[in-house]
């Protein structure tokens, strides 16, 4: 998602520094190249802003000046930038799977060794996980909306009252069938830091429902950083402790399937992404696909997922190595995006990465991310901060609540959602967003966004509060035992 690319050093440096007048409004489209200009808004402002709920919670004081102008294509066109064809399809062997039965509940314990490294102190992967009903994986589903698919069998079946993902509906719906809301460089939660990203910390995100964690990692001292363009400008701290607070999650909510996509933003070696990941403890729980790349329909359903104990997919941007390190998923021949961090507000539904992606592969074979984040273009060094570039892009949180908004009006979300379903016959699959407790018309409003492309309702409290998106349910196993025994031999 993000580049390392000199002119975009901070790309949602948020909190920050965008005020009234620095909407997108001169701006048409960020697919273009043109030539920029500078408007100087010298004196310094605080700027307060509400969520729907009207709540106060982003509040800055800086001095920059605007620049307005197209972001250039070029930028993610150079040598450094490696696309993978998605075309040339292979089957990889999957892991192999026991399926044992306890008397009551069925458990799946599957077993792989780890790459070698020095860096690695956790060293297994297995995991024992209680199964859920009502699974069917030959099933089919709506093309202009993502539905609950339906089994294409007549014996009867037990009826699931688990939640995957939050919804019952979605443990027999694809992966590759659900519109999920992704938190912009999720990490970046550093009070008083112009560059943070979101206001909440991850464990509220994931409880709120955000199911897709994506964020700039960086390579230094041989160690991977959650830092914004510099670690001068912002640091949250280590890749692996942000990975160890997913995996707390994912122990406390074992219905959930959640996501990772990487910026490589050092293009460093996707071996060194392995340290972290086993350390934290979340080798047990990662996603192999069957097929490199998988495409759309080749995506097994949430149910079967969580069955197999694999609820961690990730995805990286550049340098990618399935052959490496198979768990690691090139996003570009499974996901493409709309224009990167758009200055439109508009937010036009075309293809922006990767390049030269034909409309029939972008339609039929790959997922996509609508980038719902709207950005306003400063010159850092009127602030006083030198990076090598004066030029960066920044959330526009003066549009905030519209750009996280419900209704199907020209900026929102909702109607982000609503020209993307026109144009491709399908909603997107991830929407990302800055500071996603902000909205209209009420806060987490992107959350009801998702839940309207998903054909489902959102119920839960949003933001921030002591809740679970997915409740871990202690006394209904014994009720569910018989769904559970026949839904696990089902599935194989």
């Amino acid at each position: 998602m993000l580049s390392s690319a000199p002119w975009l050093l901070c790309l949602a440096a948020v909190g920050a520094i965008a005020q009234d007048d620095s909407s997108s409004s001169g701006s048409t489209s960020s697919d273009s190249t043109s030539s920029s200009s500078r408007t100087s808004s010298s004196s310094s402002s605080s700027t307060s802003y509400e969520n729907g709920d009207g709540q106060t919670t982003l509040s800055f004081t800086n001095s920059w000046s605007t620049i307005t102008g197209e972001v250039p294509t070029s930028a993610f066109t150079g040598s450094e930038f490696t696309y993978l064809s998605p075309t040339g399809q292979s089957t990889v062997q999957t892991l192999t799977t026991t399926l044992t039965t306890n008397g009551t509940v069925e458990t799946v314990t599957s077993t792989s060794t780890s790459t070698q490294n020095s860096q690695i102190t956790a060293t297994t992967k297995s995991v024992s996980l209680t199964e859920i009903g009502g699974i069917s994986s030959n099933a089919t589903a709506s093309s202009t909306r993502n539905q609950t698919a339906s089994s294409t069998s007549s014996s009867a079946r037990p009826t699931n009252t688990l939640p995957c993902n939050g919804f019952p509906e979605f443990c027999n719906r694809k992966y590759s069938n659900i519109t999920q809301v992704v938190s912009h460089n999720s990490a970046f939660v550093v009070k008083n830091n112009a560059a943070s990203n979101q206001a909440l910390p991850i464990q509220d995100q994931l409880n709120d429902g955000v199911r897709m964690l994506q964020g700039e990692v960086h390579w230094e001292n041989n160690t991977l950083w959650n830092c914004h363009t510099s670690c001068d400008l912002l640091n949250a701290g280590t890749w692996e402790s942000e990975l160890s607070v997913a995996k707390d999650w994912l122990d406390a909510n074992p219905y959930e399937v959640l996501s990772f996509l990487i910026v490589n933003s050092d293009f460093t070696n996707v071996e060194n992404f392995v340290p972290a990941i086993t350390n934290a403890g979340l080798l047990p729980y990662v996603y192999e696909p069957q097929y490199v790349p998988q495409y759309r329909d080749q995506w097994p359903t949430l149910g079967e997922m969580i069955l197999k104990g694999q609820r961690m997919v990730f995805f990286m941007d550049y340098d990618a190595n399935q052959t490496s390190v198979p768990y690691i998923l090139d996003q570009y021949t499974h996901i493409w995006e709309t224009p990167f961090s758009p200055t439109n507000q508009s937010f036009p539904c075309t293809v922006g990465r990767p390049p030269n992606l034909s409309q029939e592969d972008a339609r039929d074979k790959l997922m996509y991310l609508a980038n719902q984040n709207l950005n306003t273009r400063i010159d850092l060094s009127s602030i006083g901060i030198d990076t090598g570039s004066t030029e960066i892009l920044i959330p526009n949180t003066a549009e905030v609540n519209v750009t996280n908004g419900l209704y199907d009006q020209f900026g929102q979300a909702g109607a982000t959602v609503v020209n993307c379903t026109g144009d491709w016959g399908r909603p997107p699959n991830f929407l990302v967003v800055d500071y996603y407790n902000f909205g209209v018309p009420m806060a987490g409003s992107i959350f009801h966004v998702a839940a309207a492309a998903n054909n489902v309702t959102y119920t839960l409290d949003c933001c921030g509060k002591a809740q679970s998106a997915a409740p871990v349910l202690q006394g209904s196993f014994v009720g569910l035992a018989v769904a559970l025994i026949v839904t696990a031999f089902l599935a194989w």
